[in-house]
Order: C-alpha cells, then sequence, then structure tokens
C-alpha cells in the first residue's frame, strides 16, 4: 500500500505549510493505531528557511512512559520547532496510542509510520531524535530502514532474519541523534533499571505501569529478540550519527554510549554532557538547540 493511499494517514492530506499543529492519527504496518502531531517550522519566513528549513523534519521518538502531550516531550518539539518543522508521536501503549508497549521492539514500526508520514508532508530529508527507549528505537530504524545507502543490503538481511520489517525508501532517516540510548538489552547495572525491569516482567510491575505511569505494557517476551543497539548503530553509517548522554545519567553510566560510538566508527559523533541525567527530561534548552542545529546542519 502507498504511504500515501486512503487509510493509511488519517486525516492527513494537507499542504506542507500548515497554519499551526496537525493532529492524525497513524496506522503502523502490523495495524496499531498510532497518535501524531505535526508542528510546522517556526522560523521567520526569508531565503535560509526556504533552502534548509522546508526540507527538513525532525520526528522525535520519546522515551518509556513518555507521550506526545507530556511536557518535556512539547519543550523539545518547541526548541526543534524554531529550526525544522517537527513531528511527535506517542509509542504504542502510551498517551492516545492503541496496542501495548514491548519497549523498544515493534516500536520501530511506529517511528517508520511517522517518517512516512513527514515524507508524505513533501519533507525530503528527515531526521529523527529518539530519548532512552526512543533512542534504542532511531538507532535500529536507522539500521533496519537503510533506504538507499550502502547498508541497505546487510540492514535488509537483518530485517529479514527478524522476520518483520522489511525496508522502505520511504521510511529511512536521513540522520539519527540519540540521546540516554542503552548499548545493550536487559542490562541491570543501575537501581532505576531494576525497577524498570520489575514494572516490564512481573504482573503486579504492569498494574503500576498501566495505572501509575499510564502505559500499557505487553506481558510477551520478546521472540526473537531485536536488533541490539550496540549492533545497530555499526550499521547506521553513511547517514550521519549523533550520540549524545549525560555523565549523570543514572539509568545508562558512560560505557553504554561510549560502545554505541565505537561500534559505529567515524560515522558519529559522541557528545559527552557534564551534568546531563537522563533523556528528554534532563535536556535543557541550550542542548536541544544544540541538537537542532545539528540536525539541519547535517
Amino acid at each position: 500500500m502507498s504511504s500515501v493511499s486512503e487509510g493509511r494517514f488519517r486525516s492527513s492530506s494537507v499542504p506542507l505549510i500548515t497554519p499551526g499543529p496537525l493532529r492524525t492519527t497513524l496506522r503502523t504496518d502490523d495495524g496499531v493505531h498510532i497518535e501524531a502531531v505535526y508542528q510546522p517550522c517556526t522560523a521567520d519566513a526569508g531565503a535560509a528557511a526556504e533552502t534548509s528549513f522546508d526540507s527538513t523534519a525532525i520526528v522525535v521518538a520519546h522515551g518509556f512512559t513518555g507521550a506526545v502531550d507530556r511536557p518535556a516531550v512539547r519543550r523539545a518539539a518547541g526548541v526543534f520547532a524554531q529550526r525544522a518543522a517537527v513531528i511527535t508521536f506517542s509509542f504504542r501503549g502510551h498517551g492516545g496510542s492503541g496496542g501495548r508497549s514491548t519497549v523498544g521492539d515493534r516500536e520501530v514500526l511506529d517511528l517508520a509510520a511517522a517518517v512516512e508520514w513527514a515524507r508524505a508532508l513533501g519533507h525530503r530529508r528527515i531526521v529523527t531524535v529518539g530519548f532512552s527507549m526512543g533512542g534504542s528505537v532511531v538507532l535500529r530504524h536507522g539500521a533496519l530502514y537503510a533506504g538507499r545507502s550502502t547498508a541497505g543490503a546487510e540492514a535488509g538481511g537483518v530485517a529479514e532474519r527478524e522476520g518483520r520489517i522489511e525496508a522502505r525508501n520511504e521510511a529511512h532517516a536521513d540522520a539519527v541523534v540519540a540521546v540516554s540510548a542503552p548499548a545493550r538489552w536487559y542490562y541491570r547495572g543501575t537501581a532505576p533499571m531494576r525497577r524498570l525491569h520489575w514494572v516490564v516482567t512481573r504482573p503486579v510491575g504492569r498494574l503500576v505501569g498501566r495505572y501509575g505511569f499510564r502505559t500499557r505494557i505487553d506481558r510477551n517476551e520478546w521472540n526473537p529478540v531485536p536488533l541490539a543497539p550496540v549492533q545497530a548503530a555499526g550499521l547506521i553509517a553513511p547517514a550521519p550519527l549523533l550520540i549524545v548522554h549525560g555523565d549523570q545519567d543514572p539509568y545508562f553510566p558512560l560505557d553504554h554510549p561510549r560502545m554505541l560510538a565505537d561500534a559505529a566508527g567515524d560515522g558519529a559523533e559522541l557528545w559527552l554532557e557534564r551534568g546531563m541525567g537522563h533523556a528528554e527530561n534532563a535536556a535543557d534548552e541550550n542542548l536541544l538547540t544544540r541538537i537542532g542545529d545539528w540536525a539541519v546542519a547535517r
């Protein structure tokens, strides 16, 4: 089915330049309905906007228990929108989206639907920016949806082995930013990650997730285990990759971003942020501005 066919994007047949934010519902390849918001670039009209901003859209992937209307997500979108159009969405099991969270597995389909929507709206260049769980998703998406890059054949083989992803040109990202992302699955080396595993793996924990954090979590284990972020990082080139991590992150210590950067080699930049905690809640305006500048410059 074409990415712009009827039923693929509800209420999304709009021109590229809209007077204000546009809210819609996307449908993923496995049939889950995902809430999404398009925010046009708020930069002043002019030659620079016409040559740079109109062609670029930033797609934001939030962290676990986040959602499109959470203050930290809206704050990030507002800063990014000063430089490019922005699409935010709620992962499955979060906010007003359907389905249940698989904590980074099938969420790659949610991100792919958002990227396809950005291209259907007319954007020629898409940058994905993911936080925490969203960071692992943008890495894996960057590897599996490799577009026309030289990594396409290898990524396509990985997709085939996973048994669920078909890399399509219209769903690929042209640059990737992973903020506070893990390098490996099943990490329990910090107290916050041990608590998160309790929430995800225990029936009582999933009740806490549903009613305490408004996140509906799938009870099934991964089968097959998805491509690890550190493996995905090595498949993203030649698309530019930026890895951002705080030195005060309570979830993932600094060996995680360093492993990602080592796996990506010369294809990645690594920013270690002094005093920064975890994910979108810890990203201040200065950092978001720098990320936005990197996104439109690459």
